[in-house]
């Protein structure tokens, strides 16, 4: 039977968050250094700040480059603020390029991640991408994977990725919301909406998970909810389900 399936992109199909987390250890590395000597200074402190930050900009706008950087502007005048030292406009420049940095790197496939949507797209299922971000970082890495050879024009990029970015593709399309999926890493931005919609849905969990996509879950399941780790089981676990 056909099913309508919607993936997510970062952390599903490619790796992103990896790359965020290496760069603030660089950036922690960056602050306790040039903080030298202030106690209240700490690889924790800065960490839990930073943190605090980047998901409270998100919280009030969204997905947007500026807000990683931003973030950790932000948590730099923070601790100039509390320990007294001095403001320099060179750190906060180099901030803001340390930051924006993360943007630069390649576009990394998950493993599997080729033969799983080529599988799905044999077998008659009809693929989806929606992602939250910016059209053109976004639409940079669909680019890169060629991506297109398999959602063509069924690609969705929002800034704002919730419950009414959803509902909103899914009013907007002809989907039949017994047989169409969501499948993503983030519990708050991929599965809550699924289930609020009342499709099914698939997590896709992480070895190391953003904080941000860590919420609880108080939507009461109307059609499949499943856990994975590996893409690659992805189409055995639709099939599974549909034969129940």
């Amino acid at each position: 039977m056909k099913q309508q399936i919607l993936f997510d992109l970062d952390d599903t199909l490619i790796y992103c968050n990896k790359y965020f987390f290496f760069i603030v250890d660089q950036f922690i590395d960056t602050v306790t250094t040039w903080f030298n000597g202030y106690g209240v200074v700490t690889p924790a402190s800065v960490r839990a700040m930073q943190l605090e930050r980047d998901v409270a900009l998100i919280a009030e706008t969204g997905f947007k480059s500026e807000h990683f950087p931003q973030s950790f502007v932000e948590t730099y005048e923070h601790f100039c603020a509390i320990t007294g030292r001095r403001r320099s406009d060179t750190e906060v420049d180099f901030l803001w390029k340390l930051g924006y940095s993360v943007y630069d790197h390649d576009t990394e496939p998950y493993p599997n991640m080729e033969q799983t949507l080529e599988r799905l797209a044999s077998e008659g299922h009809e693929l989806h991408l929606y992602t939250g971000g910016e059209p053109l970082i976004q639409s940079r890495k669909i680019e890169k994977m060629k991506l297109d050879r398999f959602f063509e024009s069924r690609v969705y990029i929002r800034q704002l990725k919730n419950n009414e970015a959803l509902e909103d593709i899914l009013a907007s399309g002809s989907f039949n919301r017994e047989r169409t999926w969501m499948i993503g890493n983030s519990i708050r931005t991929d599965v809550v909406p699924a289930l609020t919609a009342g499709i099914h849905a698939i997590h896709m969990r992480s070895e190391e998970e953003w904080h941000y996509n860590v919420v609880q879950i108080d939507v009461q399941p109307r059609g499949a909810f499943l856990t994975l780790e590996r893409l690659i089981d992805v189409p055995s676990a639709i099939h599974s389900y549909l034969k129940r």
